[in-house]
């Protein structure tokens, strides 16, 4: 019992230092117990945090005052610290900030765990992160921003009056924004060059016998490379002790299914079932499929037969949009006996499957339409597969060529081009949804290609929503994220395991 209190009062002191300063560089695991509710809540809050900032470094440009004002918001409404001079004193009806920044730090090193995975998934996590920490950095003042890089010996030593003095000339003809004025009024760092490689690249700095004067506004290009450096260094690190990690019965299926984790709207659930018909699905195709599943739509009918990825990629796809199983069966079969598939193979060798995607068959799973994170991570295509999302799949000279048949202009294609040799998949997606619609922004987010045939729906329609049998439901997350309460502790037996894994496959639409 000595031991355990000792320890708890070490592990409370530990916490205060660590969240003393509004901003750190998460070099520090935190050592507490915590829940599986918790676990997942943070885990996902924080995705979609970082998901907030990848739409918004593409749409705005960051550290604008729209880009500011929009991350403060989503920042506020996930309980993330977003003011570094908050007083933990003052009246709040929420969370305190102690709190919010013991929240920020304990999911970062969860999504640590599941985006350290592979090369794609550490350099997306690692950008955003970036940014994020851009962002705060920016938002704090001279003190802090000193207490930060103490604290994280990053011990650079401001040039004395008289060396400035020497080098005033010399200062203001190599700095960036600053004047004869602003030197006599601001700090310069003297640091070594290899340590602010971008602003020698970019010359912006002055650089004398190895070292490069730093005005005070830009050191926060050192601080990111550093943060950089040691965050992927950490990721490296954490990538090796995943195997320990994926030992836990508890942790490895949350692991597995957040690295793709879809937090959007629910599709799992037919909105139009039977508002569709057969007759119309080529026309749509044309006008309200994404890409992904207008090339899967193409392949189908000029090869009457899919594998089983293009089949599922597609079929949950229509299913979702308003196909029955009886309009399924129908149109499957009618497709595959154009061409080598006789009826009576159809119904021995396909059918059971497409009974199976509507949860009629097998385990009785009610499968969900993929997301876009599902599309682009899982189940890459090889020769011969028509699946996948092609900004992430196709060569970018053929995908050049896919959009110059489906006529999207040429400036049109290259911004789509660099959206995708930026890694922006979605997003390129997304700018295709506006130059195919001629809209010049769109008002979403695009996770999903039920949402984008949705979406287009509604533009083609005047603003006017495809009419519904029946409202979409919330992602089961809604609830799972009130509190502790709903759901078992960390030591739960293993019974209570074994449900909240069900209950994560449907968290995370994992079809």
């Amino acid at each position: 019992m000595q031991f355990s209190s000792r320890r708890k009062k070490f592990t409370t002191n530990s916490q205060t230092e660590l969240y003393s300063h509004p901003l750190q560089f998460y070099g520090q695991p935190p050592l507490e117990n915590i829940s599986l509710t918790e676990f997942e809540t943070f885990a996902v809050e924080r995705l979609k945090l970082l998901k907030t900032i990848e739409n918004l470094g593409v749409s705005y440009v960051k550290l604008s005052d729209q880009y500011i004002k929009k991350l403060e918001v989503e920042s506020k409404a996930l309980n993330f610290l977003y003011r570094p001079e908050a007083d933990d004193r003052k009246p709040q009806s929420g969370p305190t900030e102690q709190e919010k920044r013991r929240k920020d730090h304990i999911s970062h090193f969860i999504l640590r765990l599941a985006y350290c995975q592979t090369e794609d998934l550490r350099r997306w996590f690692i950008q955003q992160e970036v940014d994020l920490f851009r962002y705060r950095f920016n938002d704090l003042d001279p003190k802090q921003k000193l207490e930060l890089l103490h604290r994280n010996n990053l011990q650079y030593d401001t040039i004395s009056v008289e060396e400035k003095k020497a080098l005033h000339d010399k200062l203001v003809n190599s700095s960036y924004a600053v004047s004869g004025i602003t030197v006599e009024d601001q700090d310069f760092y003297k640091v070594p060059f290899q340590d602010a490689l971008d602003l020698v690249r970019s010359r912006k700095v002055y650089l004398k016998a190895g070292y490069v004067y730093i005005p005070h506004q830009d050191i926060v290009t050192i601080v990111l490379n550093d943060f950089r450096t040691r965050l992927s260094k950490a990721l490296a690190l954490t990538a090796r002790s995943l195997p320990a990690v994926h030992s836990d019965e508890r942790l490895q299926p949350l692991l597995n299914h957040l690295s793709h984790a879809y937090v959007g709207q629910d599709y799992s659930i037919q909105k139009n079932v039977g508002k569709i018909s057969l007759e119309q699905i080529d026309s749509l195709s044309g006008k309200s499929f994404p890409l992904c599943m207008r090339q899967v739509h193409q392949s189908l009918r000029e090869n009457h037969h899919l594998r089983h990825g293009g089949r599922m990629q597609y079929g949950l796809f229509l299913k979702g949009i308003g196909l029955s199983l009886e309009q399924a069966l129908q149109f499957w079969r009618s497709e595959f006996i154009k061409g080598k598939v006789d009826s009576d193979k159809f119904d021995k060798a396909y059918a059971y499957s497409i009974r199976h995607m509507f949860g009629k068959e097998g385990k009785r799973t009610d499968y969900t339409p993929y997301s876009c994170m599902k599309v682009i991570l899982s189940n890459a295509p090889s020769q011969g597969d028509h699946h996948g999302c092609p900004f992430r799949h196709s060569d970018p000279e053929l995908l050049k060529q896919k959009l110059q048949v489906y006529k999207v202009s040429p400036s049109g294609i290259i911004q789509i081009l660099e959206l995708v040799k930026g890694m922006h998949y979605q997003l390129a997606c997304q700018k295709y949804f506006e130059l195919t619609h001629n809209v010049e922004e769109a008002s979403f987010s695009l996770n999903h290609p039920n949402q984008y045939f949705i979406e287009s729906q509604k533009v083609l329609g005047g603003g006017r929503d495809i009419k519904r049998e029946t409202d979409v439901p919330q992602k089961p997350q809604e609830n799972s994220t009130k509190g502790p309460s709903a759901a078992p502790e960390a030591a739960a037996n293993t019974q209570d395991v074994a449900e909240m894994t069900e209950e994560l496959d449907s968290f995370f639409q994992d079809a």
